[in-house]
């Protein structure tokens, strides 16, 4: 089961999990419209189970948990300017929906459970690249709920003898991402011919991609392995200034505009990240995972996906602030 596996990251990690033969059931958010996200029309939807419902509820969440062996969890706020507005809101989806997930694979004896965690539980770096012994410093109230949903897990683990897994993927780019994030907020602005200039926030932060299809592999690697109550980095331990980020954009798409720092796309002046670069050899040791794709490779398709879908995303614009 993947909770959130309708969204960006889950929904390339269905498509991956179908391809390795496992039987997948979604579990995503209930809506009036049946909308499966990005698996509305697809060819792979007739081989899933949808389960439609609310990850606050516990009992749909033990239903849908019922009969998987592995649940991999997914489904959170992740969109750090709203955890300004309504930190309620990420507290009651990220911290007590992971604990309705927890709960529900103890009950039921599931046999792994792998918790999608974020490099924003780090902070701005002590140092780097930032093993997983760097101290969490959470400086906004969605990555202190990540923590918390983090904390949660590990304890678990450790007082139920839980097989849960944690992995924490560094920032993850790619086709379908939502604008909510920095490169597809860039290449939308950058291709779209009705803008004649980028808006953006602090462009001296600093940041490690992975491009998503690796992020999925790594997924698949973990669930391999039977190691539990760790915390395992993914991230290509490569960086870019987000200055530099959109330069290369405007160098590939060869569209240059104006820079507009938007004061509404800033964090609070303590609560923005400076710099975030894995260190994922522990991972790295554990399942041999290393990247396939460089941030060209990578970044190519995403322009690319974006160029070809840009309709999709034509009234988010101007409405996300990254």
């Amino acid at each position: 089961m993947v909770t959130g596996g309708c969204g960006f990251i889950g929904s390339h990690l269905v498509e991956k999990l179908i391809h390795e033969n496992y039987q997948v059931t979604i579990f995503d958010k209930y809506n009036s419209f049946n909308d499966l996200g990005w698996f509305n029309d697809h060819n792979l939807s007739k081989e899933i189970i949808f389960n439609l419902a609310d990850i606050r509820d516990f009992d749909a969440v033990e239903k849908s948990v019922k009969d998987n062996d592995i649940v991999i969890h997914l489904a959170a706020l992740i969109g750090i300017p709203y955890s300004y507005y309504s930190p309620v809101a990420y507290i009651n989806t990220n911290i007590i929906g992971t604990y309705n997930v927890l709960e529900s694979c103890k009950k039921l004896n599931t046999k792994q459970l792998i918790v999608t965690s974020t490099s924003e539980v780090y902070g701005s770096a002590l140092y780097t690249p930032i093993d997983e012994k760097h101290p969490i410093q959470t400086q906004s109230p969605y990555s202190a709920s990540k923590s918390s949903a983090d904390n949660l897990a590990i304890s678990y683990h450790k007082s139920f003898d839980l097989p849960v897994k944690i992995i924490r993927p560094f920032n993850t780019y790619g086709p379908r991402q939502s604008l909510r994030a920095v490169i597809p907020t860039i290449i939308s602005q950058t291709i779209d011919p009705y803008t004649d200039k980028i808006k953006v926030g602090d462009i001296s932060t600093v940041r490690d991609f992975t491009y998503v299809k690796d992020t999925c592999e790594a997924y698949i690697e973990l669930i391999k392995h039977d190691v539990y109550g760790e915390v395992y980095n993914v991230g290509s331990s490569k960086n870019i200034s987000i200055e530099n980020l959109i330069k290369k954009i405007s160098e590939k798409t060869k569209i240059e505009k104006e820079i507009v720092l938007d004061d509404k796309r800033f964090r609070p002046k303590n609560s923005e990240v400076l710099e975030l670069i894995s260190d994922s050899k522990k991972f790295n040791l554990l399942t041999d995972w290393l990247p396939k794709y460089n941030f060209e490779k990578g970044l190519n398709e995403t322009i690319d996906w974006y160029r070809e879908n840009k309709h999709l995303h034509a009234s988010e614009l101007n409405n996300y602030i990254v």
